[in-house]
């Protein structure tokens, strides 16, 4: 609590060096117990001195990792009871609650149905620990699935010789877990060059599949992305679903980010074609105040995943099988937390409301940074600000904003970090903590407007 009250006052970043921390501890650990106060005192010393502090108002890195009091209870709680939530008999409430907060958060974004687990057909939805963990489970069932087709077709085809075939694609704007995933499920992947907008669209994806078809590959797997790392822009998912579903081609939705503002209606118009998809995944964990980790995975047919994963030792058996998940099945690891009491907890002490206030309040953030931005004309816009993302950069050449960033981080009060899209070098400015207010932007952005003013004059002598 003291941490998180005061956090404001702290460097966002740490001025140490690699091996800093080595020489604060002793070599060897102790052989006596040691006070309770002993450990405590040296969190300041040891840790907190190498943190970078994610919750800083003035944190703009990467995207957000969320964190609320509710969700903190929540985790000591999962803690304390420390089951292992592997079958539905490990602990009844854990698979229980999850299958059930799935479904509110589903209905909190407008969801189809056929996603749901209380429509009453396989579908539902199960936690995972991040978004490639998703990205890889879905690639697997999609693996598993168009195996068994050709099998059907082809018989006389070895499983190596389908393997060889199989081909998946993503907008070459994914995230890097996605090409990482193709490499752990052992296929090729293909990115796509999005259109000028930096979004993949039907036609693109139809001509890749149509030049792999004729090389005799098999299209398995489609991953759209709706909030890229670099820049949140969102692939037209309507006409790749509506591709996808011709060719009956596993499509799986990866919001990590953006998902989260799918709790405002007026953003849904950005999933529309979400219905057509087989997978959609997002992360509470970035944008909804839950604590990593915890993202969430529906399937509208687990059973591919299921099939893929299910190995049934006898000491897993039990005699409900099949009247509940066992999430076991439905993810790689073995063993999970009971991580639905942190999305029951926030949900409840939050309400749909306040959850929904704070997405649009860091939306409005960002476009308080961008008007700010967009009033100094030594600056541009690179992309449309949608969510809480602005990608900007001093008008000229890469270098200028190479430098640029180089001296906002060297002066240690906010924190960036740069993208590029078709060589073009920019900076991230990304509303991240719940604790930033209005005029932690306009700090941020006197330190962006100081570091310029610097970086020009050098660069006029």
């Amino acid at each position: 609590a003291e941490y998180l009250e005061n956090i404001r006052d702290r460097q966002v970043v740490p001025s140490v060096k690699p091996g800093y921390l080595r020489p604060l501890v002793p070599e060897q650990p102790p052989q006596q117990a040691e006070p309770w106060t002993a450990v405590m005192a040296d969190i300041e010393r040891v840790v907190m001195s190498g943190v970078t502090h994610w919750h800083s108002p003035r944190f703009h890195a990467y995207f957000p990792t969320a964190n609320s009091y509710p969700a903190i209870v929540a985790d000591m709680l999962s803690g304390a009871i420390a089951c292992i939530g592997f079958t539905w008999i490990a602990s009844p409430a854990c698979t229980e609650l999850e299958v059930v907060m799935m479904d509110w958060l589903g209905q909190m974004l407008g969801l189809p149905e056929s996603f749901l687990a209380r429509s009453g057909g396989e579908a539902g939805g199960v936690i995972q620990g991040t978004a490639s963990e998703a990205t890889l489970v879905a690639l697997l069932g999609a693996k598993s699935r168009t195996m068994q087709r050709i099998k059907e077709q082809h018989p006389e085809w070895t499983e190596t010789e389908i393997l060889g075939k199989l081909v998946g694609y993503c907008n070459k704007q994914a995230h890097s877990s996605v090409e990482r995933a193709g490499l752990l499920g052992g296929v090729k992947l293909r990115s796509l060059q999005p259109d000028s907008k930096r979004r993949l669209r039907g036609d693109i994806l139809r001509e890749a599949m149509d030049e792999d078809i004729s090389k005799g590959l098999i299209p398995f797997y489609v991953v759209a992305t709706l909030g890229t790392t670099s820049s949140c822009t969102f692939d037209a998912l309507d006409e790749i679903a509506d591709v996808c579903n011709e060719r009956d081609i596993w499509l799986h939705v990866d919001a990590a980010y953006a998902g989260s503002a799918f709790i405002c209606p007026e953003y849904r118009y950005l999933m529309k074609g979400v219905d057509k998809a087989s997978s959609f995944n997002f992360n509470p964990h970035k944008w909804m105040l839950v604590n990593f980790d915890c993202s969430a995975m529906w399937l509208k047919e687990p059973r591919w995943i299921v099939d893929a994963f299910n190995v049934d030792p006898l000491y897993l058996k039990h005699d409900q099988q099949g009247s509940a998940p066992d999430y076991r099945h439905w993810q790689i690891p073995l063993g999970r937390r009971f991580r639905a009491l942190k999305l029951w907890f926030v949900l409840r002490l939050y309400g749909v409301e306040n959850l929904q206030k704070h997405i649009r309040k860091h939306i409005a953030l960002a476009h308080l940074f961008e008007k700010l931005c967009l009033a100094d004309e030594r600056f541009e816009i690179f992309e449309d600000v949608t969510m809480g993302l602005v990608c900007f950069r001093l008008k000229g050449a890469n270098e200028i904003n190479e430098e640029l960033l180089r001296r906002i981080n060297g002066r240690g009060k906010i924190h960036l970090v740069p993208s590029k899209i078709d060589d073009t070098y920019f900076l991230r400015m990304a509303v991240c903590s719940r604790y930033t207010e209005d005029n932690d932007i306009h700090i941020t952005w006197e330190e962006c407007k100081l570091a310029a003013d610097d970086v020009l004059k050098t660069s006029e002598n």
